[in-house]
């Protein structure tokens, strides 16, 4: 289904943004929660999460909850290409963990394993 000219002008107004354009270009490459999305951006988190409702409301991200964090990601195929013709090629490799990120994915602590054995009754 092609787009009209009306609603790809209202797609590029939503990415005149320059804070949406970084979160897209952030989620572009990886789901991400707001908390990591407030530390790559040095945003406040009410700021970020405004930002993203403009993004979701769009139908350019969608969210996926997982216990108490929200994890954002681009939706639109046609916005992935239009994010590369406009920025480039997302850059390949892991981003995380990023420091002084809270959110799960970029803790730095490994689980605990214990092995207990038991030891041999008389």
């Amino acid at each position: 289904m092609e787009m009209s000219y009306e609603e790809i002008a209202n797609r590029l107004k939503l990415l005149s943004h320059p804070v949406r354009l970084q979160i897209l270009d952030a989620l572009r490459r990886e789901a991400a929660c707001v908390c990591h999305l407030e530390t790559v951006l040095q945003r406040p988190q009410p700021y970020i999460s405004q930002q993203l409702a403009v993004l979701r409301s769009e139908g350019l991200v969608t969210d996926r909850k997982e216990g108490q964090n929200v994890y954002y990601r681009v939706t639109d195929p046609a916005l992935a290409v239009l994010l590369t013709a406009v920025l480039g090629p997302a850059p390949n490799g892991d981003q995380r963990p990023l420091a002084g990120c809270p959110c799960p994915q970029c803790s730095t602590i490994a689980p605990i394993t214990l092995h207990l054995q038991m030891a041999p009754t008389a």
